[in-house]
């Protein structure tokens, strides 16, 4: 299962599906159409599933085909998505979940109409940020001279003692810019959710992530998204700040967890 769209909907059945060897089919229930495709259980049955989540290769494989799927979908419509691996045994279980979900379908979709979800990255070079500290405190520049005139005993002491007070202002200095970016950003979107920072190991992004935020923006809007966001990274460029924005992207973020058939299992 890819995604759920208004019966109506031309969602895409001429796009690879994750298995190759089958296609896109629209299974449809009442007002609601869900996008599908067949896929073999000697891969995707509980069990062999189970082992293949823990294959990066083939993950990665199956999820860039889903995302695939999505943006296709996305082009054209307003749509659910659904989990990767969100898998149902036949297509009475797909017409049940339709059904027993109508309500949370609908009113995500209704959520969804005309709107885009885009991820914003807030990244700092934390040494860049550490000079702008020193710059903007006369506390600190009042410490350093203090180093600079203390003995070689005393000043490795008074050394070690800056660099701490260095890093707590540089901390505040932080935070106030990633409650800054979302409070602009927040204000334009319809929506918003903080994720959790990503992990720099498994990202490979530069720098320190202070910020991983997505917004619910009405497509109209998206303009003026591009021109806020550059206007924030102008802003605070002289603290090594770097904002990323990105999009638009399966909405995620926007749906409750039972409309997107979080966690679904074989049935």
């Amino acid at each position: 299962m890819y995604c759920v769209a208004a019966r109506e909907s031309p969602l895409p059945t001429d796009h690879p599906a994750v298995h190759p060897a089958e296609g896109l089919e629209r299974i449809e229930h009442g007002p609601l159409v869900a996008l599908a495709s067949r896929v073999p259980l000697a891969e995707f049955g509980e069990g062999a599933l189970r082992r293949n989540l823990n294959d990066f290769e083939w993950l990665e494989r199956v999820a860039r085909a889903h995302e695939h799927v999505l943006e296709r979908a996305l082009e054209r419509v307003t749509i659910v998505p659904l989990r990767l691996c969100t898998i149902y045994t036949d297509e009475a279980g797909v017409r049940r979940m339709l059904e027993q979900e109508r309500n949370e379908l609908e009113a995500a979709l209704a959520q969804l109409q005309g709107r885009q979800e885009w991820g914003v990255k807030l990244l700092v070079d934390r040494d860049a940020l550490e000079a702008a500290a020193r710059n903007r405190s006369d506390e600190l520049a009042a410490e350093e001279k203090e180093v600079e005139a203390s003995s070689a005993g005393g000043a490795y002491m008074r050394q070690r003692r800056l660099e701490r007070r260095v890093r707590e202002v540089a901390d505040r200095l932080m935070e106030e810019l990633a409650e800054d970016v979302h409070a602009r950003l927040q204000d334009w979107a319809d929506d918003a959710v903080l994720n959790a920072p990503q992990n720099r190991d498994l990202s490979g992004h530069q720098g320190e992530m202070v910020l991983n935020g997505a917004y619910l923006i009405e497509a109209t809007k998206v303009a003026g998204l591009r021109e806020l966001v550059d206007r924030l990274q102008e802003r605070h460029r002289a603290l090594g700040a770097n904002i990323e924005l990105t999009g638009p992207w399966p909405p995620y973020n926007f749906v409750s967890p039972a409309a997107s058939a979080e966690g679904a299992t074989p049935r």
